[in-house]
């Protein structure tokens, strides 16, 4: 088994500078797809404008829908 797995695939991504960034946009982009978090706070998180996050995950070709309100509760408390 490899130590750093999602380093690797973060190494891989085309996007940011740093695998650092990479690997947070990882987990972002975890969070959002599990309804953790919001776009807005996706986008805080990464900061940057939520329009230019929504660009990305365009770019990314990841569909995305928005948090309902039971959804909107648990981030509260993320």
């Amino acid at each position: 088994m490899q130590l750093f797995p999602l380093r690797e695939i973060a190494n891989e991504l085309p996007f940011f500078k740093t695998v650092d960034d990479r690997e947070k946009l990882l987990g972002v982009i975890g969070a959002l797809v599990l309804r953790r978090i919001s776009l807005s706070k996706a986008s805080e998180i990464m900061g940057m404008e939520r329009e230019r996050f929504l660009g990305l995950l365009d770019g990314m070709k990841l569909g995305y829908s928005y948090l309902e309100d039971q959804d909107v509760e648990v981030e509260r408390k993320w």
